[in-house]
């Protein structure tokens, strides 16, 4: 496979007509990055492009709060994911913010010197253990709830698909690993991270969907989630009603550990191929390997299927996360 891209060959966005390519105008303005990888990706099931765009650029790039508070929150949750890409680009967008300390501080992933920053990178890895004590109260005010949630869900998404569809190589040869690489990346972006960006600009590429769920009421955050919600978890119906039944059990019986490598839940690739594709994505994306997309992709499958199947499994820890918010106490703040 070559690229950046395991699995699939997504469409060259310079293909793009309608509503793709109105996300690939919006991503050069407003991320300043025409064709990040993170999205191109998911193009090859373009039904789940716009609700992904959008909710990353209303949570992360245009929510209330501080940018930087936010790209700590994705780097703390990248961190508990285990998704070497992201948390290399969050590093590389906190040195754009210019807080160049804090940039390496997630590089290296060592705890921030600033004892806010340091909660804030904490509470983004606890928000992968559904229910976490150490999720409230947060360390953002109330105004900033649906921002900095929605900014942890996106990620919580996007990382189990870049693990399971990219290779790690943010850069050619992973040069990002590199502080002055990473310092002079961050500054060819700068200009779009540190400026202003209103919300609700990706909501017209989304259609009519519905307000969202009660911690990002009113917000343009909500409409995003569930838009997103809609379209991944349309994958379900890739699974029959026995493989589908496993992955909703085995997810909601989920602590927000990191299976391990006996995993008896893990079901194998000659009995339940779909199904464990699903987990793995919902779980340990990182675990996926060729043997297993193999095991599951014969015809009528296509890249659109394999995305969908993906994100499915994506969303579905999402949502186990999701549900288990400690929503009224976050209010509370």
């Amino acid at each position: 496979m070559s690229g950046p891209y395991r699995y699939t060959e997504p469409p060259s966005p310079k293909s793009a007509t309608g509503t793709a390519a109105a996300v690939w105008a919006q991503t050069a303005t407003d991320f300043g990055i025409a064709r990040p990888s993170t999205l191109v990706v998911l193009s090859s099931a373009p039904e789940l492009l716009a609700p992904a765009w959008a909710l990353l650029r209303e949570s992360l790039i245009a929510g209330s709060g501080s940018r930087t508070d936010r790209e700590l929150v994705a780097a703390g949750t990248s961190l508990a994911n285990r998704c070497p890409f992201c948390v290399d680009a969050h590093a590389v967008l906190l040195h754009a913010t210019g807080d160049h300390a804090l940039g390496e501080a997630v590089a290296r992933d060592r705890a921030p010197d600033d004892a806010r920053a340091a909660r804030l990178l904490a509470w983004g890895r606890a928000s992968r253990v559904p229910g976490s004590p150490d999720l409230a109260p947060p360390p953002f005010a109330r105004a900033d709830l649906a921002s900095h949630v929605g900014t942890a869900l996106t990620f919580h998404f996007i990382n189990r698909i870049v693990s399971a569809l990219c290779t790690e190589n943010l850069l050619p040869g992973n040069a990002q690993r590199v502080k002055a690489v990473r310092s002079l990346a961050g500054r060819s972006v700068s200009r779009v991270v540190r400026a202003d960006h209103a919300p609700g600009a990706s909501l017209a590429l989304l259609g009519s969907p519905g307000p969202g769920p009660a911690w990002a009421a009113g917000t343009s955050v909500g409409p995003a989630y569930d838009a997103l919600r809609t379209a991944a978890t349309a994958g379900a119906a890739l699974l029959d009603d026995a493989e589908l039944g496993l992955v909703q059990e085995t997810v909601a019986r989920w602590d927000g550990s990191h299976p391990a490598p006996a995993w008896p839940d893990l079901p194998g690739r000659a009995e339940r191929p779909g199904a464990r594709l699903a987990l793995l994505a919902a779980l340990a994306p990182y675990r996926i390997t060729d043997e297993d997309v193999a095991a599951w992709r014969v015809e009528p499958f296509t890249d659109h299927c394999l995305v969908h199947l993906i994100a499915y499994g994506a969303f579905a820890a999402v949502d186990r996360i999701e549900s288990a918010l400690p929503v009224p106490h976050l209010l509370e703040t």
